[in-house]
């Protein structure tokens, strides 16, 4: 059902001809319709891409042809790209995204598109994670009737459940993170501005961020090279430099099981050698949280209109105009849950005075706070979030406990990243890691030393309905 071998050794196969793209491609699609059959309905896939024969692609370049999904909110020939809502459907994407030519160009064969949370679960305070209009409810692989997070629900959850061994996923605050913890794989979102976002459906320009989701710290290094240019972070998996680890105590979850995982986790890493250091960090106020919502419905309201123009006609131009479409289309688009968020974007309109104000507090904070944290140490961690909570459609996510660890890299823009620490209550759980902005290869680093210390292996998911 799932893939034996990595992403880094499926590719030496490809360069060696052990194995052929249109192969690898039959299988992945095989394992997506194995799932299906078993009646399980993991519906991570969106839309698959038209079929190719294979022969197109370069057996010497870095992906040689390996097969890999994409969330539907990116931009790519072939695929829906409908960010989960059929307001975009009779809007069929015309460009790959600046990110997909760039994959396209290492030679990845994106056989699909992955489902999502809705709009990246920005148009309701009551959205369930992993439910599109377009895509149904996504399920957690571990146990059916348990979330798989968001908004980066399906490519967590195809990664997770072997269907491939890498996707690209989006984040603006904690949704490449949280479904990456919930599913039990790496999940990275990276430097604001290292991956390029033209052509994807926007949230904010200050803290979206395309980022790689795969089943190992080598695995996740690999895409993030491609994805952003750059070179090294696959080299500095392999580093056994000494990297010094703040460890956060108010990022824990409050979830016993959770938080007991992360105490043996730390033993784990002291007996390996590792150095920690104590980080006390206060938790932020109420303030600091409804700044940064009312920050990202402000630069919505001026992103999606840019974004429409340029893909849309005349009948979709603005966000006005998808809260139209909902209204005409409330048994598909409204049946669950509303849009208010969209209703007060629209209300709060784009980057005002009142903008630059909440933009300038709530970065100030998030600065301030990652430059104490910073002082001496190169990267930090803490607990993610606590086991996938049930899903419930009609009554939004009872996310349960979980930790501010994304509040500040979200805001500050600076990446972060969770690989799974073990199993609370028979699902997954994450220890992110947090680093400073550009320090993608120290972050790196720090996971490929923690991934050892924890000696988990890829986790299997078990499947249970």
């Amino acid at each position: 059902m799932v893939f034996a071998r990595s992403a880094v050794e499926t590719i030496n196969d490809l360069h060696t001809g052990a194995t052929t793209p249109a192969a690898l491609a039959a299988d992945a699609l095989d394992r997506i319709e194995e799932i299906d059959a078993t009646g399980y309905e993991l519906n991570s896939m969106l839309a698959l891409a038209p079929k190719s024969d294979g022969k197109s692609f370069d057996p010497n370049s870095p992906l040689a042809g390996l097969p890999i999904v994409i969330k539907d909110n990116i931009e790519a020939i072939g695929l829906p790209g409908t960010a989960g809502s059929t307001a975009l459907l009779d809007h069929p994407v015309m460009h790959d995204s600046q990110l997909v030519k760039r994959l396209r160009a290492a030679g990845a064969n994106i056989i699909g598109s992955t489902n999502l949370s809705e709009w990246a679960n920005i148009r309701s305070t009551s959205s369930t994670s992993g439910w599109s209009a377009v895509g149904g409810l996504t399920a957690n692989p571990w146990i059916h009737k348990h979330s798989a997070g968001g908004s980066s629900s399906g490519s967590g959850a195809a990664v997770a459940a072997g269907l491939v061994t890498l996707a690209v996923g989006t984040e603006t605050d904690g949704s490449i993170i949280c479904p990456a913890s919930l599913s039990g794989c790496v999940g990275i979102k990276p430097t604001v501005g290292l991956v390029p976002t033209q052509g994807i459906v926007p949230i904010s320009a200050n803290q979206d961020s395309p980022g790689p989701m795969a089943r190992s710290v080598k695995d996740a290094a690999l895409l993030l090279e491609i994805m952003s240019a750059t070179t090294g972070l696959l080299q500095a998996t392999d580093e056994v430099r000494n990297v010094k680890i703040g460890v956060v105590r108010s990022w824990l979850t409050g979830h016993s099981a959770t938080d007991a995982l992360f105490d043996s986790a730390l033993s784990k890493l002291s007996k390996a050698g590792l150095t920690l250091v104590e980080v006390a960090l206060k938790a932020p106020g109420d303030n600091v949280d409804s700044d940064e919502y009312e920050v990202l419905l402000h630069e919505l309201f001026d992103a999606m209109g840019a974004y429409l123009s340029a893909r849309a006609d005349t009948t979709l131009k603005s966000l006005a105009d998808v809260v139209a479409y909902n209204s005409a289309h409330r048994d598909s688009e409204l049946t669950y849950f509303a849009q208010e968020l969209f209703d007060k974007a629209i209300k709060l309109g784009g980057r005002n005075n009142a903008y630059k104000a909440k933009r300038a507090r709530n970065l100030a904070w998030a600065q301030r706070i990652l430059a104490k944290a910073f002082t001496d140490v190169d990267v930090l961690i803490g607990a993610t979030y606590s086991p996938a909570w049930i899903s419930t459609l009609g009554k939004g996510d009872a996310y349960g406990d979980n930790s501010w660890i994304t509040t500040a890299p979200a805001i500050a823009g600076t990446p972060i990243a969770t690989l799974p620490m073990g199993i609370a209550e028979g699902l997954p759980v994450g220890l992110g890691v947090v680093a400073k902005a550009n320090d993608e290869i120290v972050l790196v680093t720090a996971l490929a030393q923690i991934e050892r210390a924890l000696d988990l292996g890829i986790l299997q998911p078990s499947f249970r309905r």
